[in-house]
């Protein structure tokens, strides 16, 4: 039996307070596919009722079976592995072999992580005569967005379970099924009633209802960042802790003695990757004016290698932009550099060819951006790379550092000593050189109007805990 129109709350599946209903799209075909329940204040407060009951109990629990606690999350989850993956390439039009291999199990990759984390993690110690006390925040509401949701879904509620908080879950309503199912997880796990709950609903009236909640002690939400300063202003009459991560505009600086061949061509598929819907994807790539030209016949040559189509088809490596506003927003955007100036190099407004529905968007490049074009500022969030030429490797530093955003940045150069140097001056929350190896237990989050405070592996579990001193302990 589905429990899309149900809310999961204090150990069970119930119903509503009152019979709402908002409607999911498949981005591919344009047509409803469910619909889940629409929350109120109600809900929320029924929600983090049962949070604030299992805290006293939960938040004292040992380690040990905190510890145990998350690896059978991790053994339910691997169950529900394949429902998961199809749900995420349903709700939001990730191409079905990317969802296994990338968007579920990077969820369950912070689960582990967790369960490995805190074999080692110290919650107490002494210093001189005082004792250090790590201990939890308390009820924590999350909200998660619809790009990588099971990213976000499991590195807030890893480490808040980690902590010994409790909390409640509102992911977004364009891609929920994905966290019902989680939820369904966590029952299985023997989470403890009211230690996990979720609430569906639209962000002004769930989300709104739990930022300002007397009985919330953190938030912890991950969108845009327009939605991220609404949550902090309706968090602040409350004080309590907001931890955000918002939007990303990352520079990929190419030093000239970079590897061009290869730094263009990882840098197009960084970019283009789940349709272009990563906060932190590397959209504006700076080149040294001499090899501009250069640059974008190897940008076209990789844009191609990108096919557009139905997620479920394995013809196709890139699925549709998850909504028709994202569609219009980028489209918009597409436009705006064509009318400012902008060389376009493959792609451009439009369907792409032998598509008549679906939010799908074009693979698209554009050349000899400066940045003062909206589209060398503004996050695109879809499959649009800007190429942007530099004279000096001072000027490009400056270029990437020109931006309200600071997730991250990314520098290709040959000579490691040399790419450093530049990483250093990046004011960035994380800096990638040479595209390396994915990296679960780096710290996640921005500088600027990216946010405040840090994800994933101990960074992620530092943000539920409160430090206590209790002084002349010894």
């Amino acid at each position: 039996m589905s429990n899309n129109r149900k809310f999961y709350i204090d150990g069970a599946w119930v119903d509503p307070a009152e019979p709402h209903l908002i409607e999911v799209v498949d981005p591919s075909t344009e047509e409803v596919f469910t619909q889940i329940a629409a929350g109120t204040a109600a809900d929320v407060d029924r929600a983090v009722a049962a949070a604030k009951r299992a805290f006293a109990r939960f938040s004292v629990i040992k380690v040990a079976d905190r510890r145990e606690l998350l690896a059978n999350i991790s053994r339910e989850y691997a169950k529900r592995y394949a429902d998961i993956a199809d749900a995420v390439s349903l709700e939001m039009g990730a191409p079905l072999a990317f969802a296994h291999a990338a968007q579920t199990w990077i969820g369950g990759a912070h689960i582990d992580e967790m369960v490995r984390l805190l074999g080692e993690y110290r919650f107490e110690w002494m210093r001189g005569t005082t004792r250090i006390v790590k201990e939890a925040v308390g009820v924590v509401g999350m909200i998660t967005p619809w790009n990588w949701p099971l990213n976000q879904i499991a590195c807030k509620v890893a480490p808040a379970i980690a902590a010994g908080c409790t909390m409640v879950l509102k992911p977004s309503e364009m891609s929920p099924v994905n966290a019902i199912i989680f939820a369904e997880v966590m029952h299985a796990a023997g989470v403890p009633a009211g230690v996990f709950n979720l609430v569906n609903g639209e962000g002004h009236i769930v989300g709104a209802a739990m930022s300002s909640h007397p009985d919330i002690d953190m938030m912890s939400f991950t969108g845009s960042t327009r939605a991220g300063i609404l949550v902090a202003e309706a968090a602040a009459k409350t004080v309590k802790r907001v931890h955000q991560e918002l939007g990303g505009k990352s520079a990929n600086i190419l030093l000239e003695d970079a590897d061009f061949s290869t730094a263009v061509s990882k840098g197009v598929a960084q970019c283009f990757g789940n349709s272009g819907q990563t906060c932190n994807a590397p959209t504006r790539m700076l080149v040294p004016a001499a090899r501009h030209a250069e640059v974008l016949e190897l940008a076209r040559t990789a844009a191609a290698g990108f096919v557009v189509g139905d997620p479920r088809s394995a013809n196709s490596n890139l699925g549709p932009v998850v909504s028709k506003t994202q569609f219009d927003r980028i489209q918009s955007l597409i436009q705006s550099a064509l009318d400012e100036g902008a060389e376009l190099v493959t792609g451009g407004p439009g369907l792409p060819d032998g598509l008549s529905k679906g939010y799908y968007v074009k693979p698209t490049v554009f050349g000899g951006v400066t940045p003062q074009m909206r589209i060398g500022r503004e996050e695109v969030f879809g499959p649009v790379l800007a190429v942007m030429p530099y004279g000096s490797e001072a000027e490009a530093i400056e270029t990437a550092n020109d931006s309200e955003f600071g997730l991250a940045a990314y520098v290709q150069s040959e000579n490691l000593e040399r790419a450093r140097e530049v990483a250093m001056q990046m004011r960035a929350g994380t800096v990638y050189i040479n595209y390396p190896d994915f990296d679960i237990g780096a710290p996640f989050g921005g500088y600027k109007k990216s946010g405040n405070g840090r994800e994933w592996a101990e960074f992620g579990l530092d943000d539920f805990l409160e430090v206590k001193g209790i002084a002349g302990y010894a």
